[in-house]
């Protein structure tokens, strides 16, 4: 039977991280909007410790990745671990590893005294939907926004 274990990621990791960061921008969809750089990933993650990566291994073998990083909620006034990506190769579905990877990210949180583990998940993804309310997640009814590229400069300048 194969073992599951998750290590850290280390810097020397950087291409393994933005390729798993491609996998799962392909699995949505949006593989063209990713611009991201190894050396942007390894400054803003290993130089800055802006986000945090994990990877679950099967026999050794890295399969599967969390990133993830730290929000603050005024209402607990507490932080928040909030999940950016979470991606299991297709040949590894169904084997129980993206619960084990939910499951090891809320240790984290319980092990740190963290207020809540959150994350955000696209409308049309109904399966991974049903996946995390089986779970006891709550789905919130608010809409995420952003702003990037030339509306966020505009703002910014205005």
């Amino acid at each position: 039977m194969p073992e599951l274990t998750f290590r850290d990621a280390t810097r020397d990791d950087v291409g393994l991280i933005l390729e798993f960061i491609k996998k799962l921008a392909d699995y949505e969809k949006r593989l063209d909007e990713v611009i991201a750089t190894e050396d942007e990933l390894e400054k803003w993650i290993f130089d800055k410790h802006q986000a945090e990566v994990i990877f679950a291994l099967e026999d050794g073998n890295e399969i599967g990745f969390a990133l993830f990083f730290l929000s603050f909620s005024t209402y607990i006034s507490n932080v928040n671990l909030h999940l950016e990506d979470l991606f299991v190769d297709p040949e590894y579905r169904g084997k129980g590893y993206g619960k084990a990877l939910l499951k090891k990210l809320a240790e984290i949180v319980v092990e740190r005294g963290y207020g809540r583990f959150e994350w955000t998940c696209l409308a049309w993804n109904k399966p991974s939907i049903e996946f995390y309310l089986s779970l006891g997640a709550e789905q919130k009814d608010w809409n995420v926004f952003h702003l990037t590229g030339e509306n966020l400069r505009k703002l910014a300048e205005d």
